[in-house]
């Protein structure tokens, strides 16, 4: 593989989330979370895994931190996770924003910049008991949140995502009911995506309020759809599927309005709105975060003749990842970009020497990195790019059957082992102007 290049300044970092790592589920005064009670139902997760014990995080939290200083990242995007700093929504549990003060300030002790993420996906219990995201007093509820994150952890954290992939939670948690909470209700799940994009707004607001200096963004995962035969008919329905999923979110956040024809189309499915809505989602943002991982293709059932796949089922293809930024940086007005996610599941396995040789993974991470750079050369406003994920960990429906990581775990034992893939990782990240930490 060819050297890549990247700008002095890039951001090169790990990401990770709360409820796929923490464990301690219930431990220091953590409340239910909608993913405590969906992987606790039986029949919603692969094998009956839950999230009660994940990578122990909880516990292990600066092994894993010194593994990020040792691979020469000098970024973490990791979540907070609601239900553990609001057990019933309401009152704060000390021991929970206690828990994310020691996490952020061991990342200053090692001269790691925290890139904090609000939500990802891990809703207290009781406030879904009182309707969840269906109910319009989460944007209120929301905001509290943001506020009383922020005046604990605003002085030291300085870069914040309101939300993880709002798509993922309106449409897989409410329409198909893959995820928590379960639910399948196209109806509902346009109002709950409506209140997510409205909640952001109020979030951002709440955190400019109440921090010092905050850089502020949102979390967007996008699938670019592209054609087999580029058909008319074809062009036409991949045209639409953008539409109805990226656009619906990306046209509010940076437009002010959804897209006209897939409103009409939903006609009495379409959420109910508020004046001034439209406004507060679109608040400007100082960044915003894109998470790849695959392309959808029309014009076929299966498998593109040719390309490889993940063990996730997704196909590999980098190109569209340069495809779809040059897309959007000519169609919309745009923040600077970061990469907040970006990586491969294969079905990692210890080598008789006692290494995880990945070199799939590897391939995978190069070709999308020179795919970023290509769009970068094009004039597409990158500034950063985090790999999903530290850790193998809890892969959400999908139980501990997935490995995402450039760190291995052995869920048995706790066991950390570096990956072919995350020395790759680290030798890149020095090879791009950035000296080895100290």
């Amino acid at each position: 593989m060819k050297g890549l290049s990247f700008p002095s300044g890039f951001v090169w970092g790990a990401a990770t989330a709360a409820y796929q790592i923490e464990g301690a589920w219930n431990e220091e005064g953590k409340g239910e979370s909608i993913w405590d009670r969906f992987s606790h139902t039986r029949g919603k997760v692969l094998n009956g895994d839950t999230g009660d014990m994940a990578c122990d995080h909880y516990h292990r939290y600066r092994e894993d931190l010194k593994l990020l200083r040792d691979l020469n990242l000098r970024a973490y995007r990791f979540s907070t996770s609601w239900a553990r700093i609001l057990p019933q929504g309401g009152a704060v549990n000390s021991r929970g924003l206690d828990f994310y003060e020691r996490l952020v300030d061991t990342l200053l002790e090692f001269e790691i910049e925290p890139y904090l993420t609000l939500y990802h996906w891990d809703l207290p219990q009781a406030l879904q008991e009182r309707g969840g995201w269906g109910n319009r007093d989460i944007v209120g509820q929301f905001a509290d949140y943001a506020t009383i994150v922020a005046k604990r952890l605003g002085d030291r954290v300085k870069n914040w995502m309101t939300l993880n992939e709002p798509w993922v939670i309106a449409f897989m948690g409410h329409r198909s009911g893959e995820h928590a909470p379960g639910l399948r209700d196209e109806k509902l799940a346009l109002q709950v995506a409506h209140h997510l994009l409205v909640a952001h707004g109020a979030a951002v607001d709440a955190l400019r309020a109440n921090t010092r200096a905050a850089r502020v963004g949102i979390v967007i995962n996008l699938l670019p759809v592209e054609t087999l035969h580029d058909t008319e008919q074809e062009r036409a329905l991949a045209e639409q599927n953008w539409q109805s999923d990226s656009a619906w979110f990306l046209d509010p956040i940076f437009r002010g309005s959804y897209p006209a024809a897939i409103w009409q189309a939903y006609g009495a499915k379409q959420p109910r709105t508020l004046p001034g809505d439209m406004a507060q989602i679109a608040r400007q943002l100082d960044f915003w975060g894109i998470n790849y991982y695959s392309r959808h293709v029309v014009g076929i059932n299966g498998r593109v003749p040719g390309s490889e796949y993940t063990a996730m089922g997704w196909e590999v293809n980098a190109p569209a990842l340069e495809r779809m930024l040059v897309r959007l940086n000519h169609e919309y007005q745009l923040p600077p970009i970061l990469i907040t996610e970006n990586g491969a599941a294969f079905a990692d396995q210890y080598a008789d020497d006692g290494s995880v040789q990945d070199p799939r993974r590897i391939a995978y991470l190069y070709t999308h990195l020179e795919a970023t750079a290509r769009a970068m050369a094009q004039g597409v406003n990158v500034r950063g790019y985090f790999v999903w994920s530290l850790l193998d960990n809890f892969e959400w429906a999908y139980g501990y059957g997935k490995r995402f990581g450039i760190v291995y775990v052995d869920y048995t034992t706790q066991k950390r082992v570096l990956k072919d893939s995350a020395k790759w990782y680290a030798q890149t990240v020095s090879e791009n102007a950035l000296a080895p930490l100290a």
